[in-house]
């Protein structure tokens, strides 16, 4: 083992010995720019208990990170609280290196395990609300199903006030800071909101749930550690528990993006037009050709928006791929109470504008007027009705927003 990596200490029972992934710049279909962590959590005592493991290349630096604490072979338990790959991929390897005499997962945890590495058998359960002590600590599991599959639990450590959060309050986020306090909080609540968007936005009925359920628990709560990004302490916790509050809610902003995606320049001038018109209409908007932006930044662009207005030419008798790509992206995460409309221009057939306006009526998007379709290049009549669906979107956006 490399002795280059150190465990940090975060509590006075627990230590940080996860795995820093600087150069990932892609997770399962959004952009990773600033890097991502697999937090996994070392916790001491009369007995020792490891709290999820890592990706599996990064299975030497976690345990040479809890070498620099222990013997790895000293550790009696392991808790897995989330199946997902990025946390469980060094799992068998350190079953068989550490040899713990249980490793607990959720109920659903045992079934999913057992489907990724057929070892079911060698994992206990625990039922959401259960209590367990561990040698001299007490925890408590609570199930968070659907947050964000259907195996995730949280483990409360009350020695410490910590809550294991698996993949909830989590981002991805590379750095050599571990908590959260201690790094810029315009990037902190970017990378939130984001890792919120692309991860968490279709369970946030979940969420506002689990917030409901955790306020009645009456925990302490001094410090929340998921298993990506910083760790939350002090005053970032109550600012991280408003976000996701707010997230889950998803009340429509004055704020409209405008996602397309063109040809020849027609369709962009169409969406420059109603561009105007929204922001003259005194709402805030974001144009996002999707030649200069990813999938994943539009539905972070949409997590605090209140309309979509969704441009394509038209391509063998459909929508451009870029445009079909980031509209299947968008559909399946499940954006709730927007407003909008299709526009796009064509030669000779049109079918890009339709099947457009079908997708936004399948998201339960509020149709704003009527879609607009234009044959080759727009002329000064056709940009004005662009402008006035514009005008028309700010004004339909501002009443909602009064309600």
């Amino acid at each position: 083992m490399s002795e280059s990596f150190n465990a940090i200490r975060i509590t006075e029972h627990v230590h940080w010995v996860g795995a820093i992934d600087w150069p990932i710049r892609d997770f399962h279909g959004y952009t990773t720019e600033r890097g991502s962590t697999y937090n996994a959590y070392l916790v001491t005592g009369d007995k020792n208990i490891l709290v999820d493991t890592v990706k599996a290349p990064f299975m030497d630096e976690m345990m040479a990170r809890i070498a620099s604490v222990m013997n790895p072979e000293d550790i009696d338990y392991i808790i897995s609280n989330h199946s997902e790959m990025d946390h469980t991929g060094a799992l068998p390897a350190t079953i068989a290196a550490v040899k713990p005499d249980k490793v607990f997962a959720s109920v659903m945890g045992v079934k999913a395990l057992d489907n990724h590495f057929r070892i079911g058998r060698k994992i206990a359960a625990v039922k959401d609300g259960e209590q367990m002590r561990l040698g001299n600590h007490n925890f408590t599991f609570i199930e968070t199903r659907m947050l964000h599959w259907p195996d995730s639990m949280f483990t409360y450590f009350a020695a410490d006030a910590l809550l294991f959060s698996q993949d909830g309050f989590g981002m991805h986020l590379a750095a050599s800071a571990r908590f959260a306090d201690e790094m810029d909080e315009c990037i902190i609540f970017e990378e939130a909101a984001k890792y919120y968007a692309n991860i968490i936005l279709p369970y946030s009925t979940f969420v506002t749930n689990l917030l409901k359920k955790m306020a009645g628990l009456n925990l302490k709560i001094d410090m929340i550690a998921p298993d990506h990004g910083p760790i939350w302490r002090g005053g970032m916790i109550p600012k991280i528990l408003d976000r996701y509050a707010t997230w889950a809610a998803q009340r429509p902003t004055n704020k409209a993006v405008v996602v397309f995606d063109t040809m020849w320049h027609s369709t962009e001038m169409m969406a420059r037009a109603i561009a105007e018109g929204i922001a003259d209409g005194g709402t805030c908007v974001k144009v996002m050709p999707m030649a200069a932006h990813h999938r994943s930044d539009v539905i972070t662009e949409l997590l605090c928006a209140g309309a979509l207005v969704a441009g394509s030419s038209t391509l063998n008798n459909a929508i451009l791929p870029k445009m079909a790509d980031v509209m299947n992206y968008v559909k399946g995460l499940k954006p709730l109470n927007l407003i909008g409309q299709a526009f796009g221009s064509y030669g000779w057939s049109g079918e890009s504008v339709p099947q457009l306006a079908n997708i936004l009526k399948e998201m339960k998007v509020e149709a704003i007027g009527e879609p607009i379709k234009v044959e080759y290049v727009p002329d000064a009549d056709a940009l004005k009705k662009c402008y006035d669906l514009g005008r028309t979107v700010a004004a339909r956006l501002a009443e909602t927003c009064k309600k």
